[in-house]
């Protein structure tokens, strides 16, 4: 007789899941992200649809499971790099902008990449003839809380 639970598709790498999942800033709780209230999310495992270090705790669960994960900044979207304050000329951003668009620290602004996508940064600093943004992922450089419940994997 087998065990239920050795029955239970367990997540690997080419694994789709579907589940709820939070992720709060640990120190403060704060919500950045969660599903529990409306529909689960269903990924591929390796896509790129959660950060590397967020699907690494998903490895080996099964469908029913529910943990709590806390994560240190190095394990989920990485260490905050110095390298990605780059300051951007105010004329640049002016000849993609409408006219009048004002950037206040804290902006999320987003840019056209050469590819034809988007990346964006956050406004750090009003200088004379530039803008210091942070090119850093907002959640780079934080200690995280990932709640996860796994509905089914395949």
């Amino acid at each position: 007789m087998t065990d239920a639970a050795e029955s239970k598709p367990v997540v690997n790498e080419q694994s789709f899941v579907t589940l709820h999942y939070r992720i709060r800033l640990a120190d403060s709780q704060q919500v950045v992200v969660s599903t529990f209230e409306d529909k689960p999310a269903t990924l591929q495992m390796g896509a790129g649809q959660l950060a590397e270090g967020l699907e690494r705790c998903l490895m080996g669960m099964q469908a029913g499971q529910r943990d709590t994960f806390i994560l240190p900044a190095s394990s989920g979207y990485g260490d905050t790099n110095p390298d990605l304050y780059r300051p951007v000329s105010k004329a640049l951003l002016n000849s993609y902008a409408e006219e009048g668009t004002t950037f206040e620290p804290g902006d999320f602004v987003h840019f056209p990449a050469p590819d034809g996508g988007q990346f964006a940064g956050t406004v750090v600093e009003d200088r004379e003839d530039s803008i210091l943004f942070d090119f850093n992922h907002p959640l780079a450089g934080k200690r995280l809380s990932f709640e996860v419940q796994l509905i089914g994997v395949l």
